[in-house]
């Protein structure tokens, strides 16, 4: 559920190496330098992109956490950056920024549901291949508006759930997710798939997040 960057050395460097006659703790400490300036180059790439450096999380030689320089001369260094949690977190700031308010329920009421199942915390959300935001209040549809009307909020002229899902697509769809407005059915702590744009009366706003 993120971006792994995988750091592995050259083998023509490592040819060099074996014929300068580098040893092993040599060559070891090489990649760990070579891995460090790559995970230092990515997170500044997520921060320009981001505005944030998001949580990431390295293993050398499969083993989360462990130093750097503790790689084998010929092992592999992966970085995994938690872009989608980053992502899933904006996209319900922004919800919760572009919602009317009015008791503040409607406010209150974006919920994050994983593969179906409602998530308790949109910054701790499982692995999954699908992520939807919708709203649970009844009123919702009437807020977003559909083909034949407008928006019945005037805070919200545009609606909310499809503007913010462009805002989405503009920032993190073109290289992490499949991002898109479309409807859904919540029930019972779950929702309901179903064709995209079906604007049946029992289906509510929804901003579906796809991993690529």
């Amino acid at each position: 559920m993120g971006l792994s960057v995988r750091i592995t050395p050259v083998r023509r460097d490592l040819d060099v190496m074996f014929k300068q006659g580098i040893g092993d703790k040599a060559q070891s400490a090489i990649l760990a330098t070579f891995a460090l300036e790559k995970i230092e180059e990515a997170k500044q790439q997520n921060k320009q992109a981001l505005g944030v450096v998001p949580p990431y999380k390295i293993y050398v030689d499969g083993r989360q956490g462990a130093p750097l320089t503790s790689v084998k001369p010929d092992g592999v260094i992966r970085v995994e950056f938690q872009l989608v949690i980053e992502a899933l977190a904006w996209i319900f700031e922004q919800l919760q920024r572009h919602s009317p308010v009015l008791t503040g329920q409607y406010a209150n009421s974006h919920e994050l549901f994983a593969d179906g199942i409602q998530v308790d915390n949109p910054n701790m959300a499982p692995p999954a291949e699908e992520y939807v935001f919708l709203n649970t209040q009844p009123y919702a549809r009437k807020i977003e508006g559909d083909l034949s009307r407008e928006p019945s909020s005037k805070q919200a002229a545009e609606g909310v759930y499809e503007a913010v899902a462009t805002l989405a697509q503009g920032k993190f769809g073109s290289r992490l997710a499949k991002i898109r407005f479309s409807y859904r059915t919540p029930i019972g702590g779950q929702i309901a798939g179903g064709p995209v744009g079906d604007r049946s009366t029992r289906r509510t706003p929804a901003i579906i997040v796809t991993l690529r």
